[in-house]
């Protein structure tokens, strides 16, 4: 029986130990399994960060020859090569991307967007109705809706300053998709006009100024925007400009006005915004010298102007051929009660206020962007996107549409004041603007020449963004 209890012990303990063996043995192989995961989905998910462009018209965005049959290597988010299929070896862990008969460009740039708005008729209502609502539906479809149509950047001018923030950083940190976003957050003005204070602020006094830039600094704005300085007294808005400066943010000005662009000139104003003058024909002949005298001064570097044409130049069209209207690449990010209510809005579209003195005002935009040109100022791209039937998903390119086909503005010059000009204009040049070695992989592509037929940017083909393909 001892023997029989030994061996039972023994049986016991060998059973013991073995299962223990088999116990780590087991860990070991599953530990082995996980690493070896690792290992495949790393080398995997590397496979998948590097991608390449084959085959299309490189148009790099520093105005130079397009380079046929281009290779782009991107690796994460930058671009690692630039070559041709000739000259550069795809790696063979790149997922292969055909651009064969595209124009491959940058990431387009809008410099003037509002975001929290998007193509309603009444201003009041919509102001009153929708700041609810601004922070994590409008403003974000917004920037959605940008970036589907090719524009990788924007500057966002005059939005409320929290919302602009939240939002501006929430794409930055990959939390909602859009634009890269360059906000001002609120107006600075002499006067915020009724019921428009969340995102228009007043300057009384210098001190005031100086305070208000400050507090605009400290929230991280990327740059001020200034509006009716012809209203504010010189000291007041020679300490916007001076204190925006001291915190390195540029300033965009109004130039609606003649005395707008003689007061932002001597304030050294950093941009300015519009063709302005309403129905005036021309720019009066000592603001065209104030011009020149400023673009002659190398060292202050280029004075920029975004013209923002599209808005009037097309408006008498779009009252009487609409159909646009209806396409619904605008409501995306939307609800449909959002949609219903913009489209209503605009139901007569001859009876909008906002557009009455329009057509005085059409023949006079080509002559004054020529003007602007002539006295060396550099033009870039920019829309007021979000006024009355004009949406973030088609503004973009109805303005570089009428620069070229309706201006004869040369088409490079034009996708130019798109990419490079605003990387430069926004201190950024070194990080997007151009597909160079290094930047970001802000890319688009569009079937065809697009230097040949600019308005195919209304459809773009291919979007990427830091390296991720939108669409």
């Amino acid at each position: 029986m001892s023997k029989l209890i030994k061996s039972r012990s023994d049986a016991g303990f060998f059973f013991s130990v073995s299962f223990s063996i088999f116990r780590e043995t087991q860990l070991i192989m599953k530990r082995i399994f996980i690493i070896l995961s690792l290992v495949y989905c790393s080398a995997f998910g590397q496979q998948k960060l590097v991608k390449a462009l084959v085959g299309g018209t490189l148009i790099d965005g520093f105005g130079a020859t397009p380079i046929k049959n281009s290779v782009i290597i991107i690796e994460n988010d930058k671009i690692k090569a630039i070559g041709t299929i000739e000259t550069l070896e795809v790696p063979t862990n790149a997922q292969v991307i055909s651009t064969e008969g595209m124009s491959v460009l940058p990431g387009l740039w809008d410099m003037h967007v509002h975001t929290m708005i998007n193509g309603h008729a009444d201003y009041k209502y919509w102001d009153k109705t929708y700041p609810p609502l601004l922070e994590n539906v409008i403003m974000p479809s917004s920037a959605e809706q940008l970036l589907m149509a090719g524009v990788t950047s924007a500057r966002d001018l005059g939005g409320p300053l929290k919302e602009s923030i939240s939002v501006r950083d929430r794409i930055n940190e990959g939390e909602i998709p859009g634009a890269t976003l360059y906000v001002s957050g609120p107006f600075i003005q002499k006067k915020p006009y009724p019921g428009t204070e969340a995102f228009r602020w007043g300057i009384n006094g210098v001190e005031d100024a100086k305070k208000k830039i400050k507090k605009l600094a400290d929230a991280g704005v990327d740059c001020i925007k200034l509006i009716d300085q012809d209203q504010m007294t010189a000291t007041e808005l020679k300490a916007v400009v001076e204190t925006a400066h001291k915190y390195n943010l540029k300033v965009v000005a109004h130039g609606h006005r003649p005395q707008e662009i003689r007061a932002g000139l001597t304030a050294n104003v950093d941009c300015f915004e519009h063709t302005g003058l309403s129905s005036a024909p021309r720019y009066p002949d000592d603001v065209m010298e104030a011009i020149k005298e400023r673009t002659a001064q190398m060292n202050l570097g280029p004075l920029f102007w975004c013209p923002t044409v599209e808005g009037l130049y097309n408006y008498e069209y779009v009252r009487d051929n609409g159909e646009h209207l209806d396409n619904d690449s605008w409501h995306r990010g939307l609800h449909d009660t959002i949609v219903t209510d913009i489209k209503n809005s605009f139901t007569h579209k001859d009876r909008l206020p906002y557009f009455q003195l329009t057509p005085l005002r059409k023949p006079t935009l080509e002559t004054k962007i020529k003007q602007l040109m002539e006295a060396g100022v550099v033009l870039m791209i920019g829309t007021d996107s979000g006024i009355p039937m004009k949406f973030h998903s088609q503004s973009t390119w109805n303005e570089l549409d009428v620069w070229v086909n309706e201006f004869g503005i040369d088409p490079m010059y034009a996708i130019k004041a798109a990419t490079y000009w605003p990387s430069v204009w926004m201190g950024v040049s070194d990080k997007v603007g151009t597909i160079t070695e290094g930047k970001f992989a802000d890319i688009i592509a569009v079937k065809g020449d697009v230097l040949r037929h600019v308005n195919l940017l209304q459809d773009v083909d291919m979007v990427i963004k830091h390296g991720k393909r939108y669409k």
